[in-house]
């Protein structure tokens, strides 16, 4: 969405709120700046607690407010971000254009929300890292009656029955009252089984990259440069330091601790004094050394290998494999071995997007037959805004650096991309429902370029596209009815229903028509989840899609499959002859794993004509437990 010459509703744009859950904001950030921005939509309900190191709201940042159930009310508790995290969270959803936004002269430009005309109200509902269930609870409530049309929500938990998960929750009060809710997938990727937030009135995003990474190179003593990946604000005052490793510095006092790993307390310090330190892993070794008066470290990293990390000290981090040719020059020069560590700068990337090395993957068993995450949204790399309030590493008595902007990464910072999105389609369709502005971005987004194994588990129906998703053709619409028949199919109750529904009136599933098809649910991806021992397997899928582009148009069924998928679509064919007119069809997925060790079968279902592309992911999953 470039800032020049991408299709705006601005009227439409500057009277939609966003409404973020998260560690609060920090208002003074030159984000939030309110210049030519008129008075608060008529709309707005919401308001602004001022105090306790909060200055209070303007017309950009219109509302602020906290929760803090499980303490008694104390005058210094306000809705200002100690951490920065939900400071950066809503200024990439709506901060304005802001030039030459840095950190310290790294990744220069103008950093913007995607929405820069909208509204944000922030509501903290996490305190010293953790979120209650009451404080979410409250922070939705709190949203909703204020009016906000859109909510992020960058916070995630072990997933749990829907009916006592309370972001789950929440948000299905939130779809009630038409409002669109983004959450993050999780950041415990690679492994599957580790997506988060998997209720499917919930949009859950996954993390890809940009095509710019950071990078902070080290060169040795033996002019071989090896490219690091880090956030390194520091120049090097020298040419060359001395190098050694963790192993061969280690405390001969301590042969029980990790010298290797630069464990706590395991290396000497009149050994590492003035030296670039080599460890292996990465387990916040700048802590343990950093009274150490070490040069610099270096740290093979065994996980998120593609994630720039910020160090308290001068610091980079390499590749297992690059990390043992730096051991083995240590190893051969000993004491002559030296290196230095640059100062980071940005390159370009190619085999760009990818899903992040840390972003939670599918499958889920909560409601196994809804694929998630979702979609995914830039979340590598991200520089936005930051709370003063809170030093580039969260450790303010041992790092000095406050900043405007910082550069930080996971499906937190994916999060508010799909919210902002979300928002764009929302400022041309007002009345579409949430559900209709999920389906139009997981039928407009772009497949994923690098197809490794897992890739529909990664990154669902592929990258927002939100400029595509202003106009997708045909979607899939579910309105609150349709998510009560699909947990009655599902196996709740009128008890269980209660909790998640509230209210007085009392929900019994016998008074529902009972759903059709597999998953009950009109999803706009397709997806099957069947049990270890299962070989052969088949489904059937109902689908209803509704026409929102031309009024007489024609879209005729495509798909694509690998060996042992079959996917037959009835009917192939289907025609509109109005707008919003409604048509069905049916998908019948059948085949077979022909190795025992696959557990993943994937394809495509698209609705094409000559103006659009309407794509479904078509994906079969075996679960096979872990062998312990």
């Amino acid at each position: 969405m470039p800032l020049e010459g991408t299709k705006r509703n601005l009227k439409v744009e500057s009277n939609l709120i966003i409404g973020v859950l998260d560690t609060g904001v920090w208002p003074l950030s030159p984000s939030f700046d309110d210049k030519g921005y008129g008075p608060p939509p008529p709309k707005w309900k919401g308001k602004c607690i001022v105090g306790g190191n909060f200055t209070g709201c303007n017309n950009k940042l219109i509302g602020a407010q906290y929760s803090h159930i499980s303490t008694k009310p104390d005058q210094k508790l306000s809705p200002v971000d100690l951490e920065g995290h939900g400071t950066h969270t809503a200024s990439t959803a709506a901060g304005i254009p802001v030039k030459n936004a840095n950190v310290f002269g790294i990744g220069k430009g103008t950093a913007r929300g995607g929405v820069d005309a909208a509204r944000i109200a922030a509501y903290k509902v996490c305190w010293s890292g953790s979120c209650s269930e009451m404080d979410l609870l409250a922070g939705f409530d709190m949203a909703i009656a204020d009016g906000v049309d859109v909510i992020s929500v960058s916070i995630g938990g072990t997933p749990r029955q829907l009916f006592q998960d309370s972001i789950a929750i929440g948000a299905f009060h939130a779809m009630k009252k038409g409002v669109f809710v983004a959450c993050s997938a999780g950041n415990e990727g690679p492994h599957q089984l580790t997506v988060k937030n998997i209720a499917p009135w919930v949009t859950t995003v996954a993390a890809s990259s940009s095509d710019r990474q950071f990078v902070s190179d080290i060169k040795l003593g033996n002019g071989h440069t090896i490219t690091g990946i880090s956030l390194n604000t520091f120049s090097p005052r020298k040419k060359m330091y001395p190098l050694i490793s963790g192993t061969l510095a280690a405390n001969a006092s301590q042969i029980y601790r990790n010298a290797s790993a630069c464990d706590f307390d395991s290396l000497s310090d009149e050994m590492v004094k003035g030296k670039i330190v080599y460890c292996v892993g990465k387990n916040e070794q700048d802590i343990t050394l950093y009274n150490k008066r070490v040069a610099g470290l270096i740290l093979s990293r065994d996980k998120d290998y593609d994630l720039p990390s910020t160090f308290l000290i001068p610091g980079t981090t390499v590749s297992q494999e690059e990390g043992l040719n730096i051991d083995r020059y240590i190893n051969s020069t000993k004491k002559s071995a030296a290196a230095v560590i640059q100062k980071t700068r940005s390159i370009t990337m190619d085999d760009v997007p990818f899903v992040t090395s840390f972003s939670s993957r599918g499958p889920q068993l909560i409601t196994p037959n809804i694929l998630k995450p979702d979609i995914a949204a830039p979340g590598l790399g991200i520089l936005a805004a930051y709370s003063k309030l809170s030093s580039m590493t969260g450790h303010p008595d041992m790092d000095k650096r406050f900043v405007d902007y910082k550069i930080a990464s996971g499906t937190s910072m994916a999060c508010p991309h799909l919210a902002a999105a979300a928002a764009y389609v929302k400022s041309f369709h007002p009345t579409w429902s949430p559900a209709a502005i999920k389906s139009a971005l997981m039928t407009t987004a772009t497949t994923m370029k690098v197809n490794t194994k897992d890739m529909a588990l990664a990154s669902g129906s592929g990258l927002i596209n939100p400029t595509k998703a202003r106009s997708p053709g045909l979607v899939y619409d579910i309105n609150t009815s349709a998510y009560i028949r699909f947990l009655c199919k599902v196996g709740y109750n009128s008890t269980t229903l209660a909790i998640l529904i509230g209210g007085k009136k009392t929900y019994h599933c016998n008074n529902f028509k009972p759903t059709k098809g597999v998953d009950g649910l009109n999803y706009p991806s397709i997806h099957f989840q069947v049990e270890s021992n299962v070989t052969t397997f088949s489904a059937v899928f109902k689908r209803v899609v509704k026409n929102v582009g031309d009024e007489k148009v024609t879209y005729k069924a495509q798909v694509a499959s690998p060996k042992g998928l079959s996917i037959n679509v009835e009917p192939s064919k289907l025609s509109f002859d109005k707008l919003n007119k409604k048509r069905a069809y049916t998908v019948v997925v059948d085949g077979k794993f022909d190795r025992k060790d696959a557990s993943l079968l994937s394809g495509s279902l698209v609705w094409k004509n000559d103006k659009h592309s309407v794509v479904s992911p078509v994906v079969v999953y075996r679960y096979i437990p872990p062998i312990w």
